[in-house]
């Protein structure tokens, strides 16, 4: 029997992941939690055989949770459950000690299999994400706009032409306050202090297009 503990902070997600995992005899749903710190502390209580962890979630990422349960509980194999699979996701959660990384695009079956495999030590790695790794190890260099998502690269292109965050959110539909969350997001990915810095990035990667 596989003793498996599922961490996500969506309660339905959550609820729906567990019910289709009880219908399989070699599973064990021993535990369940809604952030990280809580999911975290559960593992380590409970020492579960394999986890099916959420990135993005309050009260803790699930990074931080794999960082600390690695730290005091390096048997346990935790495997990523998320949306995301951009480079700023992948890379920390795999140097976190994830062990495999799917997304949850994925079918009941293909998550049951990902943690069979995992309990027999074997890795599943979602393609994009197989990708990615490919692309780091083969040492093709990363921009640090690589990082950005969809969204905040089209931000960092209207800030390039020289865009207001007004005529910003009016050009993509979306509000002030969204705007503003996503240029903090980009000079923090871009690792830059202000947009006169960002736009100077834009150009000199030539990213806008002619």
């Amino acid at each position: 029997m596989i003793r498996v503990i599922v961490v996500d902070d969506h309660d339905i997600v959550r609820k729906g992941i567990i019910s289709y995992l009880q219908t399989d005899p070699d599973i064990d749903v021993i535990g369940q939690a809604g952030s990280g710190n809580e999911g975290a502390q559960l593992i380590l209580k409970e020492k579960p055989d394999v986890v099916l962890m959420d990135l993005m979630m309050d009260n803790g990422t699930g990074i931080d949770a794999t960082k600390l349960v690695m730290k005091e509980f390096p048997a346990c194999k935790i495997i990523i459950l998320t949306s995301y699979y951009d480079d700023s996701q992948v890379f920390p959660a795999l140097e976190a000690g994830a062990f495999s990384y799917i997304l949850k695009t994925s079918s009941g079956d293909e998550i049951v299999r990902a943690i069979k495999k995992a309990a027999n030590g074997e890795n599943v790695i979602e393609p994009k994400v197989a990708s990615k790794m490919m692309t780091s190890f083969r040492g093709e260099k990363r921009k640090l706009h690589d990082s950005l998502t969809e969204r905040e690269m089209e931000v960092l292109l209207c800030i390039g032409n020289g865009m207001t965050n007004q005529e910003i959110g009016e050009h993509l539909y979306i509000g002030i306050k969204t705007v503003k969350t996503h240029v903090s997001n980009i000079l923090a990915k871009l690792d830059v202090h202000d947009r006169t810095q960002a736009a100077v990035y834009v150009h000199k990667n030539n990213l806008l297009k002619s």
